[in-house]
């Protein structure tokens, strides 16, 4: 149906079309073909067969419901026959099938050439994204042993905000009022957890409490963030084309963006050798910065970025490292995706700078675990450590109010 339907129709007029309107034309002439053909086919197989070649010639094929069910947070595709999604924090297998290895390969090659990235034997590799900003990653042979490999992170289009997180209950409205005033009063803050633990998301949120007055520039491997304020500069990296020159690096933005008179830079995630030109940024001036990382605990976001400073090929003594990584952060938050799939912030860290050779940290709020009732939901409360931030004296500088009650250790949310 679908090879005949494409003998039929004009292409070149049918992308000229609104969506819609292209997808009523599809769909009567495949009526029309059915009928022709007089297969004895119920009103419900014909709306799946229309609905199916639409979704191949307009979309990503088998994929397309997936993408549509608001539930699904990511599509894990294991070869053609293969396929996981995970909803509400847990995987489970679905019946979505391709055809076969090509009908799945064309459907990855039709994702990255929308965003002009490539994928073949001699490129096997692609990152990639959607129109809404869902995060891709493909994998083909030589390197995929069973069949492509496709991995999409889906993006809410309406973004969480700071608001849908307390309700999740991941974190408590004192974190969230105390993380706002931060973020007013310019504070650098680093973003740390494991993969899928909500890092970007976050992000996203805490973002939400810049002044729409601000010129922010964002700098990604992958566009995914998703702002609101008005003024917002997205640059985002180029991987080198098929002879290998032309590769733009998340480095070389950064360096750029100083010369873009940005009041905020934000790197959607650190992870190489730009880390040295982000800290020294946050250390020249261009506070308020945000940024995310890999890392188990916030010790180890700290020595993560040690090791990213020395990537950058700039011999750094590690004691220097440490008290550039001291001077340029503030705050480091730490995000952990639980055994029930429910995303919290475990930790809310300020650096108070270096005693001797070791960076000094101290624990304002934290998540504390207190078992798991019979459904399997971690159970625990967030709390003040009691501890009053140092920082406090910069809020009053800069004019931002905090109530002193929210870090009373007595008061605890579950």
């Amino acid at each position: 149906m679908h090879s005949r339907l494409m003998g039929l129709v004009n292409l070149r007029k049918l992308e000229s079309l609104p969506q819609k309107q292209a997808r009523d034309q599809v769909a009567e002439h495949l009526r029309e073909m059915l009928s022709e053909q007089r297969i004895a086919l119920n009103e419900d197989e014909r709306t799946r067969i229309i609905e199916n070649i639409q979704n191949e010639i307009f979309g990503f094929g088998p994929l397309e419901p997936l993408l549509a069910d608001e539930l699904v947070s990511d599509i894990l595709v294991n070869g053609p026959y293969v396929c996981y999604v995970e909803k509400k924090g847990k995987l489970e297998k679905t019946d979505v099938r391709f055809r076969d290895t090509d009908h799945l390969l064309r459907i990855i090659q039709k994702i990255a050439s929308e965003v002009g990235r490539r994928i073949d034997e001699s490129s096997p590799m692609v990152d990639a994204r959607l129109k809404d900003g869902s995060r891709v990653n493909a994998v083909i042979a030589p390197l995929a042993l069973d069949g492509p490999v496709l991995s999409i992170r889906k993006f809410s289009v309406d973004p969480m905000r700071m608001g849908d997180l307390e309700k999740f209950r991941s974190l408590m409205p004192a974190m969230s009022e105390f993380i706002r005033c931060a973020v007013r009063a310019r504070t650098n803050i680093i973003i740390s957890g494991g993969t899928g633990s909500g890092k970007t998301t976050l992000l996203n949120a805490v973002s939400g409490y810049i002044p729409a007055y601000e010129r922010i520039v964002t700098i990604e491997d992958s566009a995914e963030l998703q702002l609101q304020q008005p003024h917002v500069v997205r640059l985002e990296t180029r991987p080198p084309n098929i002879e290998g020159q032309g590769e733009i690096r998340q480095r070389q933005l950064v360096r750029n963006a100083l010369r873009m008179r940005p009041d905020r830079i934000i790197v959607g995630e650190v992870r190489g050798d730009e880390a040295l030109d982000m800290l020294q940024a946050m250390n020249t001036g261009h506070d308020g910065s945000l940024s995310t990382i890999h890392a188990n605990s916030s010790r180890d976001a700290l020595t993560r970025l040690e090791h990213m400073v020395g990537m950058s090929g700039t011999p750094i003594p590690a004691q220097v490292a440490r008290q550039q990584i001291a001077a340029a952060l503030d705050l480091v938050i730490q995000t952990e995706r639980l055994p029930d799939g429910r995303r919290v912030i475990t930790s809310i860290q300020e650096i108070t700078g270096m005693e001797q050779s070791v960076v000094n940290m101290q624990e304002i709020f934290s998540f504390e675990r207190r078992g798991v009732d019979p459904r399997g939901r971690v159970l625990g409360v967030f709390r003040a450590t009691g501890i009053r931030p140092a920082m406090l004296t910069r809020f009053r500088e800069r004019g931002v109010q905090i109530d002193p009650e929210i870090f009373n250790p007595e008061n605890e949310y579950e």
